[in-house]
């Protein structure tokens, strides 16, 4: 079975879609359609910006987003899911490629989204960190000692958990896991403590967008961050996608459950290949590659 799988942030690069904006009406279309839809042109920044400008959050969550489901519409009758899947922002393309939203509600909805995120980095200091070579219970366990917020936020895979907080937290939390035998615990060059409890007003501001959305039934299920199973229901899928901003990434989980449900080939649909490297840690019988246009 084929599993689709889009990226998350962090996977942008400068000249990211501009050679499906060259060779394709209908990618020039849609790329002309988010430019309005943002009131910018992304398109500039995507094609000729610098990876500075790219790097905005405002920027770079549209960005990737457009990039995977551009690619996923200009792929036609090729692109034919059994299950898909998304890493934290990456689920929402998952959700306009199987027809749950629309193009122009998925983009709205992906805008607001990095507005808020970014209006909730704001409040309080805080930061992520990568720790490596450490098993996911230890690392959950020296989170839970530490005074402040400081909580795991993405299970990438075995022996790769990100933590997310308050930077003090964060740090103290660093120390005590290489005390622990983590092989590195650094710091991540973000604006902020995402899937954490410190995403809450972004939460609270996302909901109300994603409540007055239509959902329509997707062609294939989508394993969704919160919950690591299939889900079809359009309103089960609303609620994840709520929970997603302060709750944990469980890519792990995920792409286990996937496996276990059938799925032998893992197709990485957008800029990069981050989840195929993933995907290969987790399940390594698992056949991966990237989407590619004949």
């Amino acid at each position: 079975m084929n599993a689709y799988i889009f990226p998350g942030q962090g996977a942008q690069f400068v000249g990211m879609g501009l050679d499906l904006y060259e060779n394709h009406s209908v990618a020039q279309e849609l790329f002309e359609k988010a430019n309005e839809i943002l009131g910018f042109s992304i398109t500039d920044i995507m094609f000729e910006g610098t990876a500075e400008d790219l790097k905005q959050t405002k920027v770079t969550q549209p960005a990737i987003f457009l990039h995977s489901v551009i690619l996923s519409k200009v792929l036609g009758d090729t692109f034919k899911p059994d299950m898909v899947a998304g890493h934290s922002l990456g689920e929402f393309s998952a959700l306009v490629a199987n027809g749950t939203l629309n193009f122009e509600d998925g983009l709205k909805l992906v805008s607001q989204r990095a507005l808020a995120m970014q209006k909730a980095c704001e409040i309080k200091p805080s930061t992520m960190a990568a720790v490596l070579g450490l098993d996911d219970a230890i690392v959950e366990q020296i989170c839970a000692e530490i005074e402040g917020i400081v909580v795991p936020a993405n299970y990438n895979c075995p022996g790769q958990l990100v933590i997310s907080g308050e930077v003090d937290a964060v740090n103290a939390a660093c120390e005590k896991l290489k005390e622990a035998g983590a092989k590195r615990a650094l710091l991540l060059p973000v604006g902020g403590a995402f899937h954490s409890p410190l995403m809450e007003p972004a939460r609270e501001e996302l909901a109300a967008a994603i409540e007055a959305t239509q959902f329509s039934v997707p062609s294939c299920a989508i394993y969704q961050n919160v919950t690591t199973t299939a889900v079809s229901d359009a309103n089960e899928i609303k609620k994840n996608l709520i929970l997603q901003l302060t709750a944990p990434v469980k890519w792990t989980q995920s792409v286990q459950q996937m496996v276990k449900d059938g799925a032998s080939n893992f197709v990485e649909v957008g800029p990069g290949k981050v989840l195929q490297g993933l995907v290969k840690k987790i399940s390594p019988e698992a056949e991966t590659s990237s989407a590619i246009i004949s």
